[in-house]
Parts: structure tokens; sequence; C-alpha cells
């Protein structure tokens, strides 16, 4: 059983840095997308990045390219977003979630079978 669980989250002033740490564990297939997602209040879930344990193909949704960097840990079980120079319309709940053998990545919520709890951003001077 896939589980993820996030965290990182936190008050943090426009322009400042988070990393947000998404701890996996329970994969037993070839290989698994873990994603990004964030959700604002009123809004709809949005992808912001995802990564392949495959062979670590990132990809990017515009709102994060040149501030947003995903990355992973293969001894840690880890994928980490550092989030940098942050601004109002980054505040969400974050959420990671997982996919197993998505050979072209992209940030299709619905393809993503596996969810954390989530993490909340707060954007705020």
């Amino acid at each position: 059983q896939v589980q993820l669980v996030e965290s990182g989250g936190g008050l943090v002033q426009p322009g400042g840095s988070l990393r947000l740490s998404c701890e996996y564990s329970g994969f037993t297939l070839d290989f698994y997308v873990i994603a990004w997602f964030r959700q604002a209040p009123g809004k709809e879930r949005e992808g912001v990045s995802c990564i392949s344990t495959r062979d670590d193909t990132t990809y990017y949704a515009d709102s994060a390219k040149g501030r947003f960097t995903i990355s992973r840990d293969n001894v840690k079980n880890t994928v980490y977003l550092q989030m940098n120079n942050l601004h109002p319309d980054d505040p969400a709940v974050y959420y990671c979630a997982a996919v197993a053998k998505l050979w072209y990545l992209d940030l299709i919520s619905w393809k993503y079978a596996s969810w954390g709890q989530g993490t909340q951003v707060t954007v705020s001077s």
C-alpha cells in the first residue's frame, strides 16, 4: 500500500523560501511518478511539479518554472519541493501524490491514485 507523508509547510514572508518533503513508502511496481499539487480555498486543485522514479525526469507547471525545484533522495525515499521567491499566489494546501508507471509526465490529478494528507503553506508579511 502506497503511503505519502508531507511535511515542511509553514508561514513565510513574500519573497521567502520553503522546502516541502514527501516521504513515500509501499512502492512495489517498476516505477512511479510523484507529484506536488496545491489547492487554495475556493480554487481548483492545481498541479505544480512531478518527478519520475525511473530516471528522475521532471516536469513543471508554468506557475512553478524558475521558482520551484523538485528533487528526489532515493535513499531516504523522499521527494522535495524547493520553493523560492514565494508570492501571494502561492498559499495553499500542498499535496503529494503518486501514480505507478506513468510514462509521459503530466499533472492531471485524476491519474494519481495515492495522495498524502497535505501541508499548509502560508505567505504573509
